[in-house]
């Protein structure tokens, strides 16, 4: 949500006036559809399966001599859960550092949030299940109310209820009198993820090291398949960064 904050900031400093247009653009890339069919295909049919296939052959076949069988399964099961959840916020900075188009990227990120609602329990409890990992679905579906449609209905209604039709600086007032607590939010949350784990990765480097390796090649391998479709299919840089 501090992403979103962060980001909707950056978008109306650049544009004084939200026209229709821009709404338009926001809501409906259809006329770019490539970019944003890389990324679906990527993050919804191609990332979970690829990561548990790496996670299930080095926990449970490479790495097997070296981590006891239900240490695996967590391990499997973290990779999983990650790589079903794809990192939408990421996406505003990779935006930012290549001065991507602002529009494109809230509308892909907004769409990725949509069907991150509807897919993510039944894609985490369907590789789950395939290696014997029972999470309750209860557990799955409050994890999508709690980090993603909550906060997806409350910059919907935030927007609803600040903007107006050809008037952006009620919505640039609020996101700028916000944006240090955001910026906080973001930077504590990074440390307090590494501060309660601290402990856990000084104790366990090797397994750390263990852990790292199949998710540097999944992240390499997915890099470089969205790469290289957008680069086959002619994709604009300005939407291509987004696969």
């Amino acid at each position: 949500m501090a992403a979103y904050v962060f980001y909707l900031n950056d978008l109306l400093d650049k544009n004084a006036t939200l026209t229709n247009e821009t709404i338009l653009a926001v809501a409906m890339p259809g006329k770019n559809p490539k970019g944003l069919c890389i990324t679906l295909v990527t993050n919804w049919l191609i990332k979970p399966f690829t990561m548990a296939a790496l996670g299930i052959f080095f926990f449970e076949v490479v790495f097997a001599d070296f981590i006891d069988p239900q240490s695996a399964k967590e391990y499997i099961a973290g990779m999983i859960l990650l790589g079903v959840a794809p990192c939408t916020a990421m996406v505003f900075v990779w935006s930012q550092l290549v001065r991507g188009d602002a529009n494109y990227t809230l509308a892909q990120v907004s769409i990725n949030d949509i069907i991150m609602v509807f897919a993510f329990a039944p894609i985490a409890a369907f590789l789950l299940g395939i290696t014997d990992v029972v999470v309750p679905w209860r557990t799955l579906v409050m994890s999508v109310l709690l980090y993603v449609l909550i906060p997806l209905v409350a910059g919907y209604l935030s927007r609803k209820i600040l903007a107006s039709a050809n008037n952006a600086q009620p919505i640039s007032d609020f996101t700028g009198a916000i944006k240090p607590f955001s910026i906080m939010g973001l930077l504590a949350t990074v440390i307090l993820l590494f501060g309660f784990q601290a402990q856990t990765i000084v104790a366990n480097p090797r397994v750390i090291a263990l852990i790292a390796v199949p998710l540097l090649i999944q992240s390499y391998v997915i890099f470089a398949f969205a790469y290289g479709w957008a680069y086959f299919w002619r994709v604009p840089w300005q939407l291509a960064f987004l696969g």
